[in-house]
């Protein structure tokens, strides 16, 4: 049996695509970003795309919509930025944030799907409301009132064969009971396991990820290219298995002072240790910045595995041998998209809370950098979805 899977929260489509790898039919997706929905339609054209808010969307359109097509696993990941573990004025129940994983519990009661999935950052577990309520109990009560079983844990994408340290909740509600909700581990990242890591594969390392990508330096590259190098493994011989060509490729178009600063790092430093004469200058001056701030433009180690991709990440980590940062295809790389998952929209854009200051919230979209580091890795989606599949046939 082929199941249908609805994306709510969709973004970029990564959660999804993990599950159409297992097996799974992507039937629809619920997305406010238009670059975002554009990238989702273009990789999933079957597939209902609705782009919009869900929290202005009316039961009966949510139902006119996807009724019919009876989705049996739902998967969402609202944003979690009006709780109190996220930012300073937190607990305000008029922020809609706050609200967000009510819209996702409103569509599972709607379309009562077999399954519904929900991830988010880590420190949701420690999350309170205003009034003191562990947020991740109040999800599990609503879940169980639906009729599902409700388990939660967070997971870590290195133990999936993903080359970047990145944990994540995953809150798995199923209506038959399943023995074992979440999959099993099947990398490691030490060099020598222990008792209990005998048999593992080896997780890929950030080299591993990208060092068949054509060479380009600062202000090089192109949304569209040739290949220049054969595969040199099996990470890489997966993600480029059915594509022809390499999309969204280009680097960045940075100053020279920029590149001189580059050059002067080491791996594993970052812009606080670049030498004075190329310390940061403040915007629109030439007077050095007071805060060079430490995760900004960090070289990253070719040998071991990424730190973890944010949705800011064009301007987080140095490429470890070139004098520029990461292009989006190369974080694609890293958060396990194939390559044939073309991204669309800007590769970046002036930053959210410039355009917000000014009034320019019409141009306020979701670049390439922000779908590709607010997704799902879709290898990870990969792992839980064949292990849930493979359950529910039972």
């Amino acid at each position: 049996m082929q199941y249908s899977v609805l994306d709510t929260f969709a973004g970029a489509g990564g959660f999804s695509l993990g599950f159409e790898l297992a097996g799974a039919n992507v039937i629809g997706a619920i997305e406010i970003d238009n670059w975002a929905c554009e990238t989702f339609k273009f990789n999933h054209p079957q597939a209902t795309v609705i782009q919009g808010d869900i929290t202005a969307m009316t039961d009966e359109q949510i139902v006119n919509a996807f009724g019919k097509l009876k989705p049996d696993i739902v998967l969402g990941g609202p944003p979690c930025q009006g709780f109190s573990i996220c930012n300073k004025n937190s607990g305000d129940p008029k922020d809609p944030k706050n609200s967000l994983f009510e819209e996702f519990i409103r569509v599972g009661r709607l379309l009562r799907p077999k399954v519904m999935i929900m991830e988010n950052v880590p420190n949701l577990v420690k999350a309170r409301t205003e009034s003191n309520e562990l947020v991740i109990e109040i999800i599990r009560n609503e879940l169980r009132t639906l009729g599902y079983h409700v388990e939660h844990r967070i997971l870590e994408a290195t133990d999936y064969g993903i080359p970047q340290i990145r944990k994540r909740l995953i809150v798995i509600a199923t209506h038959q009971k399943l023995q074992n909700p979440f999959p099993e581990k099947t990398h490691s990242i030490t060099c020598t396991p222990d008792l209990f890591e005998v048999g593992l594969k080896q997780c890929p390392t950030l080299w591993d990820a990208i060092s068949d990508m054509p060479e380009i330096e600062a202000r090089e590259g192109a949304e569209e290219s040739e290949y220049t190098k054969a595969p040199q493994n099996d990470y890489q011989r997966l993600l480029r298995d059915g594509a022809s060509k390499l999309f969204n490729h280009k680097s960045m178009n940075h100053s020279k002072r920029l590149v001189e600063r580059f050059a002067a790092m080491s791996c594993g430093d970052s812009s606080s240790d670049a030498p004075d004469h190329l310390r940061p200058l403040k915007r629109n001056s030439s007077e050095f910045s007071d805060s060079a701030y430490d995760q900004n433009n960090r070289r990253m180690h070719p040998d071991r595995q990424c730190h973890t991709v944010p949705a800011s990440f064009y301007a987080n980590f140095v490429h470890p041998y070139k004098n520029r940062n990461f292009t989006a295809r190369e974080g694609a790389r890293i958060q396990s998209f194939p390559d044939w998952y073309v991204f669309k929209g800007k590769p970046t854009v002036v930053s959210h809370k410039l355009l917000q200051r000014e009034g320019r919230l019409e141009e306020k979209h979701l670049c390439q950098y922000n779908q590709i580091g607010n997704a799902v890795p879709p290898l990870m989606a990969k792992a839980i979805a064949e292990n849930i599949i493979r359950q529910l046939g039972e």
